[in-house]
């Protein structure tokens, strides 16, 4: 799994600790970026780690990264390690581009709640959860660095000065082409892409796509094969995601407020978290998973060995 080691790296000026990954500043102008086995959902770190998380995140993100470099430039220049990887600092925008083509997970909450406007977008009457909605859209979120992500509208976005309407209007351009193709890579191997996030920032001025894509962790999948039937029969479609974790903590009275107490996570649900973790990974890009375990001694060295070659 996926240490809880902080590392020394040459030249290193930030450490952060985000809610599944270390993040090093090397220079102020490159990020080494370890995925942990830690997991979170509703913002809350989950007490214990599921082994190879951390890898099928790095290595599904990489994946993806690669497959779009022609819609925008992407953060990323190596992935030395399984769980590590290496790429160009960036200048955040201080939202995530929220992009989904289905009423699911928090937008099926929304709606069920009576809700008919999400993030500033109105939705249509006379929907259920996990229908396909009449276009994709996108329901921005606040970036906190702390605490709970908020939603908040494309008008208020551009009002408070978060990102200027030129960009943002590229952002919202990129963040569609960027979901479309993700929804063909999904669809040729059976699965649905159902929603996902995206997160940008600047480097040289220019909008650069940063962070993880297309992963279990920032993206929703259902099975293709199916879909209509379960929906016709107002059945819970068979996905791969995160959201079968989120939904276990409902049904265990936690959805990350304040008083409520984080349910224990016994060794079969973690290693149940494990291997759907590893079946997202092998039924997206069709590859064996081949279960890598970390050499601690090993990644200091080499990383350094890779920073003096991009410096």
């Amino acid at each position: 799994m996926a240490s809880q080691t902080i590392y020394q790296f040459n030249h290193q000026t930030q450490f952060y600790r985000g809610k599944v990954r270390d993040v090093y500043t090397i220079n102020d102008k490159l990020l080494v970026m370890v995925a942990s086995n830690r997991i979170s959902a509703f913002d809350v770190v989950l007490p214990k780690p599921i082994p190879f998380k951390g890898q099928v995140l790095n290595q599904l993100a990489a994946h993806f990264l690669e497959a779009t470099r022609d819609i925008v430039p992407n953060w990323l220049m190596a992935s030395p390690f399984p769980n590590i990887s290496v790429g160009q600092r960036c200048e955040p925008f201080k939202i995530e581009m929220v992009v989904r083509g289905y009423l699911a997970g928090h937008a099926a909450r929304t709606y069920a709640a009576g809700l008919r406007t999400l993030c500033g977008v109105t939705l249509p009457e006379g929907l259920k959860e996990n229908d396909k909605l009449p276009s994709p859209i996108i329901t921005p979120t606040t970036k906190a660095s702390e605490g709970h992500d908020e939603d908040i509208s494309r008008e208020a976005i551009i009002a408070q000065g978060i990102v200027s309407e030129p960009h943002y209007k590229e952002l919202e351009r990129i963040t569609l082409a960027l979901y479309a193709r993700g929804q063909e890579m999904a669809n040729a191997m059976g699965l649905i892409l159902v929603d996902t996030k995206y997160e940008f920032g600047l480097h040289n001025g220019t909008i650069t796509l940063m962070d993880e894509i297309h992963t279990p962790d920032s993206s929703r999948y259902f099975y293709k094969e199916g879909y209509e039937t379960r929906q016709q029969n107002n059945e819970e479609q068979k996905q791969l995601s995160k959201e079968f974790v989120r939904k276990w903590l409902i049904a265990n009275d936690f959805q990350g407020k304040e008083g409520q107490t984080i349910p224990e996570m016994d060794e079969h649900w973690i290693t149940e978290i494990s291997n759907r973790y590893i079946e997202l990974y092998e039924k997206v890009t069709g590859l064996v998973f081949v279960k890598e375990p970390i050499d601690e001694t090993k990644i200091e060295t080499e990383i350094n060995a890779l920073i003096n070659t991009f410096a």
